[in-house]
């Protein structure tokens, strides 16, 4: 439906015609809410898109989680993964770093063979070596919050109108983040995948403009109270 032709309503009797929907939006029929056309494929992609993705994120488990599944999508859809996330929960201890770091060989041969979770030994060592890694630099910076949110971008360094075929990104920041995570020894953290990571937590807001959920996520960042 975006940039297409102007959908059409009956009003008093006659006909009238709506203001066409920007592109990369779309208009659900159901609420009549305009949302990023990349969620439009099914209810749980919708709640995702507008109650999480470029919402802030302080907590620990949900950052791990939310950095460890950016690496398990690389090379498939962000759907995929969602679809699959419980299962992940279920096999990665929760996200709880201080537990995965004690997995072994049998634990990776478990996940090897749960066909809920995508099994790709890689990215599956990569998760217990990155536990290790994020627990390394919580005692250097106290969090990984306060780690992930010193790499904010200035604001006025962002895109004023966000829309398509305007680049987001790898950004400078999300390209410093992960040359710093390499050197920590962190795994599957290339710039794509840590831009997308500053994407789902928040660090930046890439709902276009238009997009119903963009002012909801700068309110949520206006009163955060960022990590030290």
């Amino acid at each position: 439906m975006a940039g297409g032709r102007p959908a059409r309503r009956r009003q008093n009797g006659s006909m009238t015609k709506t203001p066409p929907v920007p592109a990369g939006l779309f208009l659900h029929d159901e609420d009549g809410v305009l949302r990023c056309q990349w969620c439009r494929a099914s209810p749980e992609y919708r709640r995702y898109h507008d109650e999480e993705w470029g919402f802030p994120v302080t907590d620990e488990r949900r950052l791990f989680e939310k950095i460890c599944l950016e690496g398990f999508q690389a090379g498939l859809s962000w759907l995929t993964i969602l679809n699959k996330r419980e299962a992940f929960r279920k096999g990665f201890a929760n996200f709880e770093a201080e537990k995965i770091v004690r997995f072994g060989d049998k634990d990776i041969e478990r996940l090897l063979a749960d066909a809920g979770i995508v099994r790709h030994r890689g990215k599956i060592v990569s998760t217990i070596n990155n536990a290790q890694r994020v627990l390394e630099l919580r005692q250097e910076f106290g969090s990984l919050a306060a780690y992930a949110w010193g790499y904010e971008p200035a604001a006025d360094t962002r895109p004023h109108v966000p829309q398509t075929g305007v680049v987001l990104g790898p950004s400078a920041e999300a390209v410093a983040m992960s040359k710093d995570l390499k050197k920590r020894g962190w795994t599957f953290v290339g710039p794509t995948t840590v831009y997308a990571f500053m994407q789902a937590m928040g660090l930046v807001n890439d709902h276009y403009e238009g997009c119903h959920a963009r002012e909801m996520a700068f309110k949520a960042r206006k009163k955060l109270k960022k990590p030290a």
